[in-house]
């Protein structure tokens, strides 16, 4: 043997760069289209929160995402659970905004610190 892989050899080297590639191309197949769901669901999420927030409940809910984005997700999806429901008549205005937020979040405690 002169240290040249056979013609079998390289054949079988061949075929298993292919299977790699191929399945490499069918992962990433799978991703394009997960993340195109989830970038659709997310357009429809905020249509709908456009349709059924007024600006200043808008504004309010995007500042209380700022400072905590769970309990912002949680109110949009309080919020399109209401739409989609029915149950929401006409847009949320900030007072029923601030309404739905201390509804949904816990009561956040005091502290009295004095100085001596």
């Amino acid at each position: 043997m002169s240290g040249d892989p056979s013609e079998e050899e390289l054949e079988e080297l061949r075929k298993k760069k292919m299977e790699q590639l191929k399945e490499q191309q069918q992962g990433e197949g799978d991703g394009e289209a997960q993340q195109a769901a989830q970038e659709q669901a997310e357009a429809q999420k905020k249509a709908v929160l456009r349709q059924h927030l007024s600006d200043g409940a808008r504004k309010r809910l995007n500042t209380v995402k700022m400072s905590k984005p769970q309990v912002g997700e949680q109110v949009e999806q309080q919020v399109v659970a209401l739409a989609q429901s029915g149950r929401i008549q006409d847009q949320i205005d900030e007072e029923q905004m601030k309404e739905l937020l201390s509804e949904l979040t816990p009561d956040s405690k005091s502290f009295d610190i004095k100085r001596r």
